[in-house]
């Protein structure tokens, strides 16, 4: 007669306690060979799902950590830490409104909670809800002064909300309890720059690459500030650790062909050069095109769409392709950021011949038709994309900037596209102020526009740069510690010769902007030259 054996009874409770162990010890595969017995066993067993869950999100597979977490969620009444852990993941997998819910849920459960708070308040800033963010870190630190990531992330809300003195407060008390951290020195440079403090800032990020060496973010952030010191030579090496960070990281473009670094021989050669950021880094930087074409190479140019027609005016560019567009073989690439440093550019040897984009007679007379006779002409754009990460800064809000439009004896040519409804109803009101921006269908159409104005003022936007490479004189109206490519002070470019800069004085200040350039205006029409704007600095 056969025997019978019986199943061994397992104990889950010994087995989730001896998987629990091997968890908080980091051996993660004995851990989870322990968490899938428990789950081949039970597979509702919410703890395990939960910890199982919290696994795989610590070992780098949110999307399946978020399906064990889901289950968790079903069986029966979930707890705090399990709806915090279910929004921790939905935020590294970029659902920050589904996170907050979640924080939300964990919060309904445990309202003092200080870690449940401060990740309330990550998900508000990531979302732009800054007030909310801001609250959400007070409230973290009135029950947990000492709260550390509610600090530090207080201050990247303060920065948001363009307070840089009270952000670097914020990091200095997260500094004092935990001591220097490369992330916490590396986001206080970056206020102490809106500050204009860059000597400070420098020390900072050199402070935060001795702890962590390969921080890119420090490195880059350094780079941004040499370059507005106007140390090229260390500024370019610094500035190309941009592509390990996590603004860029995703936007790299995996070549099979290599990189051009300025070493290789282009002789008989065909270069990808590449728009890697906004339109007017892409106009900026295309100068250097007609320079690798002397090297020997055939220059294949890829852009924005907005700027493929405008481009091929270039010279030194063989082929203009749009972005998105099949590429054709080709030997090497370089990003056009990455020029400058192929180029060993310093202060001295900027690259200026200006024009760099010549116009055809025919789309300039289009225009000669279209504009009235008469009074001098003002192109004039007050705002650029609300996405930069300075537009608090850069941009104008139209009701401030109008005042400089009250000159009847000008003729004022708008050069912003997407006008807002309340934009519009302002403009209308101003019978000088001529709007072409529905005709403008790409850049191609504002520079032929642009070439019959006499003077354009501008935030720093796409505008001017596009103004500097026709040569047409322009006002650039600066923030306060401005981009680095202005550098730090001065009232010309050397990226634009006749070019007039009016820097804010201080923070926030465009009233002493807008009243130098209210003046600068009353002069040039007063004597009716604009081919040579003065330099202005403000005090």
């Amino acid at each position: 007669m056969a025997r019978h054996h019986s199943q061994p009874v397992v104990d889950l409770a010994s087995l989730l306690e001896t998987a629990r162990a091997a968890h908080g010890e980091g051996a993660w595969a004995r851990a989870e060979k322990q968490y899938k017995a428990i789950l081949a066993r039970d597979p509702r067993h919410v703890e395990a799902l939960h910890l199982f869950g919290l696994l795989h999100y610590q070992t780098g597979r949110s999307a399946q950590a978020l399906r064990y977490l889901a289950e968790a969620l079903k069986g029966g009444i979930p707890s705090a830490d399990l709806w915090s852990d279910h929004g921790l993941v939905l935020y590294a997998l970029g659902r920050a409104d589904e996170a907050l819910a979640s924080f939300d849920a964990a919060l309904a459960l445990a309202p003092d909670d200080p870690d449940l708070l401060s990740k309330r308040g990550v998900a508000c800033l990531h979302l732009g809800r800054l007030q909310e963010a801001l609250g959400a870190f007070d409230q973290a630190l009135a029950r947990e002064p000492a709260h550390v990531d509610a600090l530090g992330n207080r201050g990247n809300a303060m920065l948001k909300l363009n307070e840089p003195e009270q952000a670097i407060a914020s990091y200095d008390a997260a500094i004092r309890i935990k001591g220097a951290t490369a992330r916490l020195l590396t986001n206080r440079a970056h206020a102490l720059k809106r500050l204009d403090r860059l000597d400070e800032a420098l020390a900072d990020l050199q402070q935060a690459l001795a702890i962590e060496p390969n921080f890119a973010e420090a490195a880059f952030e350094r780079g941004m500030v040499q370059l507005a010191l106007g140390d090229f030579e260390n500024g370019w090496a610094s500035y190309e650790r941009r592509w390990e960070t996590g603004a860029f990281a995703e936007h790299r473009r995996n070549f099979s062909s290599p990189q051009w670094t300025g070493r290789q021989s282009l002789s008989g050669r065909t270069i990808l050069l590449h728009a890697e950021q906004g339109f007017g880094d892409t106009i900026q930087f295309v100068r250097y095109a007609p320079l690798v074409q002397r090297l020997g190479a055939t220059v294949v140019l890829e852009v924005q769409p907005e700027l493929v027609r405008l481009m091929a005016r270039v010279p030194g560019v063989d082929r203009v392709v749009a972005r998105g567009s099949k590429l054709a073989a080709f030997d090497f690439h370089c990003p056009l950021m990455s020029l400058p440093l192929a180029f060993k550019t310093t202060a001295a040897t900027v690259p200026a011949s200006i024009p760099y984009i010549d116009l055809d007679d025919a789309s300039m007379a289009e225009w000669a038709k279209r504009l009235p006779a008469g009074n001098p002409r003002v192109g004039f754009c007050w705002a650029g994309k609300a996405g930069h990460r300075n537009d608090i800064n850069r941009s104008i809000p139209l009701a401030r900037f109008a005042a400089l439009l009250d000159r009847p004896d000008i003729d004022f040519v708008n050069l912003r596209v997407g006008l807002s409804d309340d934009e519009r109803a302002i403009l209308s009101t101003r019978a000088n102020v001529l709007d072409y921006s529905a005709q403008l269908t790409d850049f191609d159409d504002t520079a032929g526009l642009i070439k019959q104005l006499d003077l354009v003022v501008s935030v720093d936007t796409s505008v001017v740069h596009l103004a500097g490479a026709l040569g047409v004189p322009a006002v650039v109206m600066l923030p306060f510690a401005a981009d680095f490519r202005w550098l730090r002070t001065g009232g010309t470019s050397a990226w634009y010769p006749g070019m007039s800069l009016l820097r804010q004085p201080r923070l926030k200040d465009w009233d002493s902007v807008i009243d130098a350039a209210r003046d600068l205006l009353a002069e040039l029409t007063t004597y009716r030259v604009f081919t040579a704007v003065p330099a202005i600095v403000l005090k």
